[in-house]
């Protein structure tokens, strides 16, 4: 793949795109991910327990995308969360550790608070990863 292409990437373990965007776009050495929120694809459901599940939903679902494009959560660089409420970054933050441990070299993150994410989501995080 030259650096000029592009590659929509699409997988049904994770929840489809609910507008005129892709899961996922594989650029030359490059995989953009959208924004995942904690929507089960099994159930078509937002997944109930707060902040803490929903961020494990939304990593299983990043993990999904990146795996379909032929890499994983140990090769993102950046990542974006929005998060509804800055008073659960504490709870967000100790799922997040699990899945991008902080002896692991984790990707660099931005974190900012937001007044409302789609389908009344607690949090929403995006990732740029190393093709």
């Amino acid at each position: 793949m030259t650096s000029t292409n592009r590659e929509v990437v699409a997988t049904d373990r994770a929840p489809k795109a609910i507008g005129p965007y892709s899961q996922a776009i594989r650029a030359g050495e490059f995989v953009f991910t959208a924004g995942q929120i904690g929507f089960d694809p099994a159930t078509g459901q937002m997944v109930d327990g707060g902040i803490a599940a929903q961020t494990r939903q939304v990593l299983e679902n990043l993990a999904a995308v990146l795996e379909e494009a032929g890499t994983g959560l140990s090769r993102v660089v950046r990542v974006s969360v929005a998060i509804q409420n800055m008073g659960d970054f504490a709870a967000m933050n100790d799922v997040y550790a699990e899945f991008f441990p902080p002896d692991a070299a984790p990707p660099a993150r931005m974190t900012v608070e937001v007044a409302k994410l789609p389908r009344g989501a607690l949090v929403e995080i995006d990732a740029i990863a190393i093709a």
